[in-house]
């Protein structure tokens, strides 16, 4: 009996992480590690707009240093609840031009996308 008491906490935890929709806070839209800032790279948030009966997320990125800096980024989308949104996107590589500025973007038909998270990373 005290085996399964013991146990009890342990079976409810595992529970707890076996769901397939995980719901997050979507108030934070932009997410960058401190590297992409330490290589001079600056971005604006994420901005939606609809487009042709597509949601589209726009954010620019600007490189302050004097060479070229290739960043790998990833769009999330979420819906109104905070679920996220599948298909996910692949991450993708864009290179960055010395002292200048690009913009990156998404698109999703999904028209139930109403919130989106950008992840940047080296």
């Amino acid at each position: 009996m005290r085996a399964l008491l013991a146990s009890l906490p342990l079976v409810l935890l595992l529970t707890a992480c076996s769901s397939d929709k995980t719901m997050i806070n979507t108030s934070q839209s932009l997410i960058m590690e401190s590297s992409v800032l330490s290589a001079g790279i600056l971005t604006s948030k994420p901005t939606i707009s609809e487009q042709a009966g597509q949601q589209r997320a726009l954010s620019t990125l600007e490189n302050q240093q004097s060479r070229p800096v290739t960043v790998h980024y990833r769009f999330y989308w979420y819906d109104d609840k905070g679920l996220e949104i599948q298909p996910l996107e692949p991450p993708r590589t864009v290179v960055v031009p010395a002292n200048q500025r690009i913009e990156i973007n998404s698109q999703i038909g999904n028209l139930m996308a109403s919130k989106v998270r950008l992840y940047l990373y080296l």
